[in-house]
């Protein structure tokens, strides 16, 4: 078994509501409980020299959710935004970013999600990218109508040119994508960058995957062997 570190690690974080549920919790504390992992893993993949980790914290689809959800999870944001979290995280060389059409979200968060952008873009330690109201699928449109837009199409359009439009142009693509919460796809997470990304999916609940979960999964990454078609 080698011992690779990734470049580039993402997550989708699934199974706060089922970890609420499962210890009788009301689904603010397991949404809590899951935005405050981030903080966890984003700690151990620094001491591990990771330099990128990407979260998935809101699709495009989780706007069909109950209302009521959705306000929670809007309170959430605001939560994390005014907690200390984000700012330790800036304080230990975390470099936050986002990606996703968030400008879709209420003001005084897009806002927040800006200055905490702002405060941290000369942080080198490692860049941690949370993805809101983030879908595959809007993203490669989004790409393909800003490439037609700026008449940049001839008759070939090649890969290099498509990716530059991405929300993740500035980012390698994910060496590895972990899927929390027992289920087994990505629902529409980074679809054109996940194509030799290794998958690893547990059942393990969000809010449970602490620092060992994660060992597990980097002992699983470096079980495989990674061809890239060769």
């Amino acid at each position: 078994m080698s011992n690779t570190i990734p470049k580039h690690i993402a997550f989708i974080m699934d199974g706060n509501r089922r970890w609420a549920r499962a210890h009788k919790f009301r689904l603010l504390r397991g949404h809590n409980s899951g935005a405050e992992r981030i903080e966890t893993i984003v700690e151990a993949a620094a001491k591990k020299k990771i330099p990128f980790v990407t979260f998935w914290a809101f699709s495009t689809e989780n706007w069909n959710r109950e209302k009521d959800e959705v306000a929670m999870l809007m309170k959430v944001f605001r939560s994390v935004l005014s907690g200390q979290m984000a700012n330790r995280l800036i304080k230990n060389g975390v470099k936050l970013q986002v990606i996703g059409n968030f400008t879709k979200f209420p003001k005084d968060i897009v806002e927040g999600l800006e200055k905490l952008m702002a405060a941290s873009r000369d942080n080198k330690r490692i860049t941690a990218t949370i993805a809101i109201n983030y879908g595959g699928r809007e993203e490669i449109l989004k790409a393909v109508r800003e490439v037609v837009k700026l008449s940049r199409v001839s008759r070939v359009l090649y890969e290099d040119t498509l990716a530059s439009f991405l929300y993740t142009k500035d980012l390698p693509d994910p060496d590895m994508i972990v899927r929390t919460g027992g289920e087994q796809r990505l629902s529409g997470f980074l679809p054109w960058q996940a194509v030799y990304s290794e998958l690893y999916f547990t059942d393990t609940y969000w809010p449970d995957f602490d620092e060992k979960e994660f060992e597990k999964a980097l002992e699983e990454f470096n079980r495989r062997q990674r061809r890239f078609g060769k």
